[in-house]
C-alpha cells in the first residue's frame, strides 16, 4: 500500500503546528485521525518520522526530509485552492509569522491585520539562528530577519537598515554621549540576547576584533526583558536601534565599534511567496509607507 495524500498532509500539519491536537483543529478532524495517518505515513516509510517528546515534537533526519516534500505538496495543494476560490481566500485563512527583532514585524502585522481582520495570524519571536533555521526548515510562511543568509529558494525582499546602539537609562552618565565605545562600557554590566541572536554573535566578533572583553554580562531571551532589566537598574542592553515602543524612555546611543549597517528583510520560501495570503504580507512589510 502506498502513502496518501491525506497521510502527508496529517505529518505537514503536525510539523506545522507543532502538535497532533494544533494539526487536528487546523485540520477539522479528530486527533485520533491525524495520530492514525501518521502512523500509517510511518509505517510506509519504514522509519520513524517523529519524535515525541516532553517539549513537544521534533523530526527525525529522514522525517525532514519527509516534512519537506509533503510542506511543499500543502503549500502547492494552497495555491491551487487560491487559484479555484479567488480572492474570497484572502478574506480568511492563516499566516504564521516569525522574526529576530520585534518592532518590524509588528508594524507590518499591525497594518496586515487592518487589511485583512479574519485571517488567523501567529507570530513568535526568536534569536536569528532559531529564525533563520525554522524558515529554510519550513516551520513558518514568512519572517522578518535581520542580515537573513542567501538562499537560492528563498524570497527575501529588503525592508530597512538599521544598526547597533546602546540602551541606558536617561540617568546614566552616558546617556548624555553621542558616541560609545567600548573601552567606555567595559567595567559596565552589559545586557545581550541569548546565544544564537545575530546580536550576541556580532558584539563577541567586535569583542575579538578590537580585544576589549566586557567584565559582566547578562543573556536575556527577548529584547522586551532586555530592556525591563535596563529599566530596573540592572544594565545597558546592545540591541538593534529602534526596536521597539518598550524601548521608550531609554536613551540610544550608538557604539563605535558596532557601526555597521544591518539590513533587515522580509523572507519566505519561493513557493510560499506566491500564496495570495504570504505575498500580501510580503508587500506590506516591504511597502515604502511602511518603512
Amino acid at each position: 500500500m502506498r502513502a496518501n495524500h491525506h497521510q502527508f498532509v496529517a505529518f505537514a500539519y503536525v510539523v506545522r503546528e507543532g502538535s497532533f491536537s494544533a494539526a487536528a483543529i487546523r485540520l477539522g478532524v479528530t486527533q485520533s485521525a491525524v495520530t492514525q495517518h501518521v502512523a500509517k505515513l510511518e509505517k510506509q516509510v519504514g522509519s520513524k518520522l517523529l519524535l515525541r517528546g516532553r517539549e513537544g515534537i521534533s523530526l527525525t533526519r529522514t522525517g525532514q526530509e519527509f516534512y519537506d516534500l509533503a510542506d511543499r505538496m500543502v503549500t502547492l495543494d494552497s495555491e491551487i485552492n487560491e487559484r479555484l476560490e479567488g480572492f474570497e481566500a484572502m478574506a480568511r485563512g492563516h499566516i504564521k509569522v516569525i522574526a529576530n527583532a520585534p518592532l518590524p514585524a509588528l508594524k507590518a502585522i499591525s497594518v496586515f491585520r487592518k487589511t485583512y481582520p479574519d485571517v488567523e495570524i501567529d507570530f513568535a519571536l526568536y534569536a536569528w539562528t532559531t529564525a533563520t533555521r525554522l524558515l529554510r526548515e519550513r516551520r513558518a510562511d514568512v519572517g522578518l530577519i535581520t542580515d537573513p543568509p542567501k538562499a537560492d529558494d528563498w524570497e527575501r525582499v529588503p525592508v530597512q537598515t538599521t544598526h547597533y546602539v546602546a540602551y541606558l537609562l536617561p540617568s546614566s552618565p552616558l546617556a548624555s554621549r553621542d558616541l560609545l565605545y567600548f573601552k567606555d562600557l567595559e567595567q559596565e554590566t552589559i545586557i545581550l540576547p541569548e546565544n544564537g541572536s545575530l546580536t550576541e554573535r556580532i558584539v563577541r566578533e567586535a569583542q575579538d576584533k578590537y580585544g576589549i572583553q566586557f567584565q559582566r554580562t547578562i543573556k536575556m531571551t527577548t529584547f522586551p526583558l532586555m530592556c525591563e532589566a535596563v529599566f530596573q537598574g540592572a544594565g545597558i542592553a546592545i540591541f538593534l536601534g529602534n526596536s521597539g515602543l518598550i524601548s521608550h524612555g531609554l536613551v540610544e546611543v550608538p557604539v563605535s565599534e558596532l557601526s555597521e549597517t544591518h539590513e533587515i528583510a522580509v523572507v519566505a520560501p519561493k513557493d510560499r511567496a506566491r500564496l495570495r495570503l504570504v505575498k500580501a504580507f510580503i508587500d506590506i512589510a516591504s511597502s515604502s509607507d511602511f518603512r
